[in-house]
């Protein structure tokens, strides 16, 4: 059996704050406004793999009005979506990720992000994809307000 979901995630861009993607810190000036470490490549994910899964999405998961999760690693979450997939009799068959941001470049990061993800979700490297856009200027992305990230996730089952 398999099945697919979608994953959509956008964070503002503010000073002061890491910027963390894919669960690599990525040097730059701002980071992303959030509760948890506001890693919006993996927030996307998780809701992509819940969405395949019939989980709901991370809101209902890890709701921003729980101290717990203030600062927390999205990896450390995403190793909960695993789990929760998992106790339904399914594993990851691939994800495929688009980060939107116009600054920073990010494609040297991008080998790492594939890794610390797919250790993340005990699967191969080569079952991750990331691609990185910016949009020519144009909306809040283009403009350098925000970071949104898209993902599909198809996830399968032996049953």
């Amino acid at each position: 059996m398999l099945r697919i979901g979608h994953g959509y995630d956008v964070h503002r861009l503010q000073e002061g704050r890491k910027l963390i993607l894919g669960g690599v810190v990525i040097p730059y000036t701002m980071g992303l406004e959030g509760h948890s470490d506001a890693d919006v490549l993996t927030h996307a994910v998780m809701d992509a793999l819940l969405g395949a899964a019939a989980c709901g999405d991370i809101g209902k998961l890890f709701p921003d009005t729980e101290e717990k999760y203030r600062g927390i690693s999205s990896l450390v979450l995403l190793e909960n979506v695993k789990d929760c997939i998992e106790e339904k009799g399914y594993r990851v068959s691939n994800v495929d990720c688009t980060i939107i941001a116009q600054k920073p470049r990010l494609a040297a990061y991008i080998p790492n992000m594939r890794q610390r993800l797919a250790k993340t979700l005990d699967t191969e490297t080569e079952n991750i994809n990331i691609k990185a856009t910016t949009e020519e200027g144009l909306g809040f992305t283009g403009q350098g307000e925000g970071i949104a990230a898209h993902c599909v996730a198809l996830i399968y089952s032996d049953k």
